[in-house]
C-alpha cells in the first residue's frame, strides 16, 4: 500500500514539474513573440513614414521619439553599408561603413543583407551585438526592409538561450574535458574561453570532494561546497544533483537561479552529465 502511494505521489510530483516547465517555456515563447511583433510593427511604421517623406525621416529616426521604443529602435544603412540613421547607441556609426566594426564572420552575412532586392519585403536575420544597457554581447534578432538604396531595420535582443543550445554547450564541455581536463577547466574559469554564451555557462563539480572546480560566471564559487548550495527560496540544489549523478550518467534538475544576463531570479532547467570524476552541468533559463 505504501509503495503504491509513493508511486502515485511521485507521478503527481513529476507531472506538476512538467506542467511548470511547460508553462515557463510557453511564457518565454510568448514574451519573445511580443518582442518580435513589436519590432516588426515599429519597422512597418518606419517604412511607411520613409515612403512618405524620404530622407527627411533619417533625422527623426536618429533622435528620441516615436521611432524609439525601449531597446527597440530604427536604424538605416545605404546599400554600401554606411550607417545613415540610428535611434540607439549605433548613432555613433552614422557616416561610417558598418562592416568596419563587424567581426569577420558577420561581414559576409552583412554584405548579403545589402544585396536584398526591394521586392523581397520584410526580411529577418540574427547576429550578435553589444547591448548598450548591460554592455554584453548578446544575440539580436532583426527585421529589415529595403526601400530604394536604403535598408531600414529594427532589432530586439534574445537574452534567453534555448534548450538545444544548452545541450550543445554541455556536449562541447564534456568532450573538451575528456580530451584536456586541466585546459578545459582553465578555459571555463577564464570566462572568455568559449564556454560562456549569452545566459548559458558551464559549471563543474568534483563528485568526490563535492566542490566546484570550475564556474562559468562566478569564480567565487570555485572550491566551495556544492552540496550546500540552495536556490534563493531555500530549495536544495547541490545535494539532489549529486545524488542523481551518482545513480545515473546523465540527469536534469529544475530550480531557480539568477540569470547573469537579465539579472533576475528565474526558473532554470539544468542538464548534467558525469564525465570521469566530475559532474558537468549547463542550464537554460525559462523565465
Amino acid at each position: 500500500m505504501s509503495v503504491v502511494f509513493q508511486s502515485a505521489a511521485w507521478k503527481k510530483l513529476v507531472f506538476a514539474g512538467c506542467v511548470c516547465l511547460w508553462a515557463c517555456q510557453a511564457w518565454a515563447a510568448g514574451d519573445e513573440a511580443q518582442e518580435s511583433a513589436a519590432a516588426k510593427s515599429l519597422l512597418t511604421k518606419a517604412v511607411a513614414h520613409y515612403q512618405q517623406v524620404g530622407d527627411k525621416a533619417l533625422a527623426e529616426f536618429s533622435r528620441q521619439g516615436e521611432f524609439v521604443d525601449g531597446e527597440r529602435y530604427v536604424f538605416v544603412t545605404d546599400t554600401n553599408g554606411v550607417m545613415l540613421a540610428s535611434g540607439g547607441p549605433s548613432v555613433v556609426l552614422i557616416g561610417r561603413d558598418v562592416s568596419s566594426v563587424l567581426d569577420p564572420d558577420l561581414q559576409k552575412a552583412f554584405k548579403d543583407v545589402l544585396k536584398t532586392p526591394e521586392s523581397a519585403g520584410i526580411q529577418q536575420a540574427e547576429y550578435r551585438w553589444q547591448n548598450w544597457r548591460d554592455g554584453k554581447v548578446e544575440r539580436k534578432h532583426v527585421y529589415f526592409q529595403r526601400i530604394g538604396d536604403r535598408i531600414l531595420a529594427v532589432g530586439y535582443y534574445l537574452p534567453r538561450a534555448s534548450p538545444e543550445q544548452a545541450r550543445a554547450l554541455l556536449d562541447k564541455a564534456s568532450k573538451a574535458l575528456e580530451q584536456d581536463q586541466d585546459g578545459t577547466l582553465e578555459s571555463i574559469n577564464n570566462l572568455k574561453g568559449g564556454f560562456l554564451q549569452d545566459d548559458l555557462y558551464v559549471f563543474v563539480v568534483d563528485v568526490g570532494t563535492k566542490r566546484y572546480v570550475a564556474h562559468g560566471t562566478n569564480l567565487r564559487l570555485v572550491n566551495t561546497d556544492f552540496s550546500k548550495i540552495k536556490d534563493p527560496e531555500g530549495k536544495p540544489v547541490g545535494i539532489p544533483m549529486l545524488e542523481m549523478i551518482k545513480k545515473q550518467p546523465e540527469g536534469e534538475y529544475e530550480y531557480r537561479w539568477r540569470n547573469p544576463v537579465t539579472g533576475k531570479i528565474e526558473h532554470k532547467h539544468a542538464y548534467m552529465r558525469k564525465v570521469g570524476d566530475f559532474l558537468v552541468a549547463v542550464g537554460y533559463y525559462n523565465g
